[in-house]
């Protein structure tokens, strides 16, 4: 939702469509310009990253990359103190959580008002 409302990538998303990347509108209309077989590859990614790259742990949230996830390339090592470890593996689970509910709340506006940064004055159903 962030990104595409201030840069927007040159090029080709499927040449063989000849669809741009600047031709695929922002939020929620995004779904039926993107091709079937774009999201069958965003799915195929992220069920590579959770099931292959993303190990699960005993611990909820800790998937022995280290801070900032560079534990896979010898950088940033696991907090040793288990009591710190757990509070900011909480953290994160809480942070994401939060955005989570944030995205959906962006969901809820696109589609009511057409745009995730829309002015509820635009949904003249609204009872605000």
């Amino acid at each position: 939702y962030i990104v595409p409302e201030y840069y927007k990538f040159d090029g080709y998303l499927s040449p063989s469509m000849n669809l741009k990347f600047a031709d695929v509108p922002n939020g929620l209309k995004a779904l039926a310009v993107v091709p079937k077989e774009g999201w069958a590859q965003i799915l195929a990614f992220a069920g590579f990253l959770e099931l292959v790259v993303n190990k699960k742990s005993s611990e909820p949230g800790n998937y022995g990359k280290g801070n900032f996830g560079l534990g896979n390339i010898g950088l940033g090592n696991s907090i040793q103190d288990a009591t710190t470890r757990s509070n900011k593996l909480s953290v994160e689970l809480a942070n994401g959580r939060l955005a989570m509910m944030a995205i959906i709340g962006m969901f809820f506006q696109d589609g009511l008002t057409g745009s995730a940064w829309g002015d509820w004055a635009n949904y003249t159903d609204s009872p605000l």
